[in-house]
């Protein structure tokens, strides 16, 4: 794929993150809806309406390159040594985090309560775990993909894992952006199949409108959870009805 085609892709991406349509992008850059399609239909932007575009998505050119450079890229994991040691400090795992969610460090000094010499030092053990670059002022960049996983049963889900799901599942779900429900039925290994793979392409959905939105300001984003979950799976309250040709318990 050339570069001015990732760029045009991701442009389509970031409309779709912000349930923007050409005509609303027409009408915010006022031109005619035809000639936004007609320029996306031939890939021919110049820079100057790339600048506009992106002033209406809330993206800069800078971070729009970023985005169309990991259209391919498939999520990645952390090396057991950075895992180790982000498990093994809570504070520096959390300012990892927030880097990762494209938290600046100068948003994380306004917003949290952290010293300037635990922040420095949190920041430099970073750079020395090649999680981030830091730069002059503090400025720091990720070395790590933005899309990176947490490895199943390594330090981090092994420490937090639990804990973090049962905290996040604690409450009714009862508020206007929150959803919990739990359907069991019963499905063939066909549908089985396809539900996951729907459930799959959710979660990298919601990975994806996090990428765009992390060039936003934290100010205008919000931390969000989502927890997927699909087994094979018997209610233990069904045991009250038993199955023929089961034995009684004696």
């Amino acid at each position: 794929m050339s570069e001015v085609v990732a760029v045009v892709a991701a442009l389509k991406q970031a409309l779709r993150a912000r349930s923007l349509r050409y005509a609303d992008l027409a009408t915010a850059l006022g031109l005619s809806e035809a000639s936004i399609k007609r320029c996306f239909s031939r890939n021919t932007l110049t820079l100057s309406r790339l600048e506009k575009i992106c002033a209406v998505l809330d993206l800069d050119l800078f971070d729009l390159m970023r985005l169309s450079r990991r259209g391919d890229e498939e999520p990645r994991q952390l090396s057991l040594e950075q895992e180790r040691a982000l498990a093994a400090d809570a504070q520096m795992l959390s300012l990892f985090h927030l880097i990762a969610s494209g938290w600046s460090v100068a948003e994380i000094r306004a917003e949290f309560d952290i010293n300037e010499r635990t922040l420095c030092r949190h920041l430099a053990r970073l750079d020395m775990l090649r999680l981030i670059e830091l730069g002059v002022g503090n400025r720091v960049r990720l070395r790590v993909p933005a899309r990176f996983t947490w490895r199943n049963n390594g330090p981090v889900k092994r420490l937090h894992g639990r804990a973090a799901t049962s905290e996040f599942l604690t409450g009714d779900f009862a508020g206007r952006d929150e959803l919990c429900r739990l359907e069991v039925k019963e499905l063939s290994e066909t549908s089985l199949a396809q539900l996951r793979r729907k459930l799959e392409r959710l979660a990298a959905e919601f990975n994806q409108l996090a990428e765009f939105d992390a060039a936003l300001p934290a100010t205008k984003r919000r931390s969000v959870g989502m927890v997927l979950a699909i087994k094979p799976w018997v209610f233990s309250l069904l045991g009250a009805l038993r199955r023929r040709g089961t034995p009684r318990s004696s």
